[in-house]
């Protein structure tokens, strides 16, 4: 497995910081000042909150059940973020299997969400406003289209994801966060480019981890 990169942290155990906030939303979000975005380390406690699904379903996090991966990409026919999610597509077995409930959060609208993203075994949250990635501190980069990253955009493009609509932007990273059933923030990476994320081997190997910690 290649090592993992970017700005990541992973916990070792025990730490009790908590981040309060009660989300809205997107059903409600803990007020932040919109120009300081505070970013999650491994040991930060999960401020709990209750997610809409594209497709009405809530989604509680923490899950207290099972470790959560809670994914931020671009827009949603982004072809970079797309060749990602085909990857973690064909890994899907083996994630359900490390015990990993999927979560991924767009800068799409919910509409597009399911105009767009069909049969994806996993849960899809659109958030067009940014508020979630605002209060998780996603960020955006003028340098997020690294040689890496415009690979992964032709292999997109290549299978028919042109990324035509650019809700919310198209400099946007992305950032992964895996979450406790007890709300502890066991890993986290922030991407330094478009392509800068967990691949699956990666996600699987942090799950074991952090399940034989918990």
């Amino acid at each position: 497995m290649a090592p993992l990169t970017g700005k990541v942290a992973v916990v070792a155990g025990g730490s009790k910081g908590i981040c309060p906030g009660i989300s809205k939303g997107i059903v409600a979000a803990s007020p932040k000042a919109e120009d300081k975005r505070m970013k999650f380390k491994a040991g930060d406690m999960f401020p709990a909150k209750t997610l809409e699904s594209a497709i009405g379903e809530p989604i509680r996090l923490p899950d207290p059940n099972r470790l959560v991966h809670l994914q931020f990409r671009r827009f949603v026919d982004c072809p970079i973020c797309n060749i990602h999610i085909a990857e973690l597509r064909r890994r899907a077995g083996e994630i359900e299997a490390a015990g990993v409930k999927e979560v991924i959060v767009f800068h799409s609208s919910a509409e597009s969400i399911r105009s767009y993203q069909k049969d994806v075994p996993f849960l899809i949250v659109g958030d067009p406003t940014k508020t979630l990635y605002k209060e998780f501190g996603v960020e955006t980069s003028l340098g997020f289209l690294s040689l890496k990253a415009l690979g992964a955009a032709m292999r997109g493009m290549a299978h028919g994801h042109f990324g035509l609509r650019f809700s919310g932007g198209p400099l946007g990273l992305p950032a992964d966060f895996l979450i406790a059933p007890s709300g502890q923030i066991t890993a986290v990476k922030y991407g330094t480019d478009a392509y800068d994320q967990w691949s699956a081997d990666e996600l699987i190997a942090l799950a074991k981890g952090a399940a034989a910690r918990y």
